[in-house]
């Protein structure tokens, strides 16, 4: 119930890990998923979101101790979103993690 009312599923629970930005967005779009909510930051700048059914909110941070602090305005951005759209929700402190 951390994103109110929004069914939510995992990119792993549908079994579409491994997929590339945009046939991401084409099998999300074509199972009925209406938002994507993502760390990544540039999707919405690599895709061309012209025409998609599917709305994109990217957070800047991925650690959930950080995200939990911004729940409100990330559930105002999924319940804001509009078809075709690419929304950021910017979140202090959110520096995320280099791997080596």
């Amino acid at each position: 119930m951390l994103l109110g009312s929004h069914e939510v599923f995992t990119v792993t629970y549908m079994g579409w890990t491994g997929l590339k930005n945009g046939e991401l967005l084409r099998e999300a779009e074509e199972n009925g998923i209406e938002v994507l909510l993502t760390g990544d930051q540039s999707i919405g700048y690599q895709q061309n979101l012209a025409g998609r059914r599917i709305a994109i909110v990217a957070v800047s941070a991925i650690q959930l101790p950080v995200l939990m602090k911004y729940l409100p305005q990330i559930v105002l951005a999924i319940e804001n979103a509009a078809a075709g759209s690419f929304q950021l929700v910017e979140c202090s402190g959110g520096d995320r993690k280099q791997s080596s």
